[in-house]
């Protein structure tokens, strides 16, 4: 069965950021919380369509708006009739006050650096990138590249680092989001290191720190395919391989935070040997290491031990593509093993969406119609369709908005919190 393949544009910031959850599927959460997050959600919106939208009476949502207004959350901006082809008095909408707040949004791997400044809008404001030497990090050098990394894009905006409100960190390996605790990471020399107080500590700002998988899929809640569905998956391959889960409209962590390990289930008893220690891993035969571990065996390529990864892979892909046999089986392989794992997504979870991002993904053999088709044969056989599948076109910066975006859902958070206080 062929699978069409999507690739989705960058998302424009003009339509609003945050999930576009359906009326009344979030009763639970509190009314000035759904007011606020409809407004975002919508970039510009009329109070009389918030109130339609929720279900409440208009008196209720110019109430609730108007202490939001008071807070300096949101704002009335003008906004032209359309039916009146923009002429007359204008309509009033309601914004976010897009000044009000700054964050910044940083993912931290194991060979390059991003970063991003939005306000509280969700509006890109800078970003910055560079490469980074493969090596494991103290815990003080990697406070060390945060603050660079905070210095170095705030200072394209002209602002200090007193002028953030909460910065958002994305990293690789097992991360309790919570605690802000890094129980193991590639990056990291050690254990279990408290990164988000340490990294508060330093910056003098919270810090919120999470899987660089779970921000991926939190950029496209936010901003990008998932902003109107309850459930989707991202699947990410890159210098390991990771996966973010939607679930009804918010990232899945599991009960300890460290759900959504695709790339540390097992696939291999006795197994390749991957880089968290154990044995059998499905990174261990779809990652970029395990592409090259393959490459310099197969094609005897010994005497490329000083080379950096990168250009052994995109030499590796280079032979495949002018038909090497050698070269081509070994992202067959990798892309067989990849099926795997998404037909195992998919007779587990049943998402409507699977997207697969990540650098590794210009090597278009790992998703070539033979490896979905290999998927589509191991999912259960219902008679339904299968879920689609999207290529992100994103680049870079992509886990760096996940990261904003996670600091900007922690600042409204708080600055909500105290409002719902009061009014209990």
């Amino acid at each position: 069965m062929k699978r069409q393949i999507r690739k989705r544009p960058a998302p424009d910031p003009s339509l609003g950021c945050g999930p576009l959850v359906p009326p009344l599927a979030e009763i639970s959460r509190p009314l000035r919380q759904q007011v606020f997050d409809r407004v975002r959600a919508a970039g510009l919106t009329a109070r009389a369509q918030v109130a339609r939208e929720l279900g409440v009476s208009p008196a209720t949502i110019t109430t609730i708006t108007s202490e939001l207004i008071e807070a300096g959350l949101v704002e009335e901006v003008a906004a032209p009739r359309e039916a009146e082809g923009g002429r007359g008095r204008p309509a009033v909408a309601l914004g976010v006050r897009a000044a009000a707040h700054h964050v910044v949004g940083l993912k931290i791997s194991d060979r390059d650096l991003s970063a991003v400044v939005m306000d509280f809008a969700g509006r890109l404001l800078a970003e910055h990138h560079e490469e980074r030497r493969p090596v494991a990090l103290s815990a003080a050098e990697v406070l060390d590249v945060v603050e660079a990394l905070v210095c170095r894009v705030t200072a394209k905006t002209g602002m200090a680092r007193g002028d953030l409100s909460a910065v958002g960190i994305g990293l690789p390996g097992y991360v309790d989001s919570a605690r802000g605790r890094v129980l193991w990471s590639s990056i990291l020399a050690e254990r279990g290191v408290p990164l988000g107080a340490l990294a508060s500590e330093r910056l003098g700002t919270p810090v919120q720190i999470d899987n660089d998988a779970n921000l991926c899929a939190m950029a496209e809640l936010w901003f990008g395919a998932g902003r109107r569905l309850s459930d989707f998956a991202v699947v990410t391959i890159e210098h390991g391989l990771g996966m973010g889960m939607v679930a009804n409209h918010r990232i899945f962590r599991g009960a300890r935070g460290i759900g959504m390990e695709l790339g540390h289930t097992k696939v291999q008893l006795d197994g390749a040997l991957c880089r968290c220690g154990q044995r059998g891993c499905l990174e261990a035969y779809v990652a970029d290491y395990a592409l090259a571990r393959e490459a310099t065996t197969a094609l005897n390529w010994t005497h490329r031990d000083g080379q950096s990864m990168m250009v052994l892979l995109e030499s590796l892909y280079d032979h495949a593509k002018a038909g090497n046999h050698a070269a081509r089986s070994i992202f067959r392989r990798a892309g067989r093993y990849l099926a795997v794992g998404l037909g195992n997504v998919v007779n587990l979870f049943d998402p409507p969406l699977i997207i697969l991002a990540g650098a590794r993904l210009r090597f278009d053999y790992l998703y070539a119609e033979d490896t979905l088709a290999e998927m589509s044969a191991l999912v259960l056989d219902t008679g339904r369709p299968l879920p689609e599948i999207e290529i992100h076109a994103w680049g870079e910066m992509l886990w760096a908005h996940g990261a904003a975006a996670l600091a900007l859902s922690a600042v409204s958070d708080r600055l909500l919190c105290p409002m719902r206080e009061a009014a209990e």
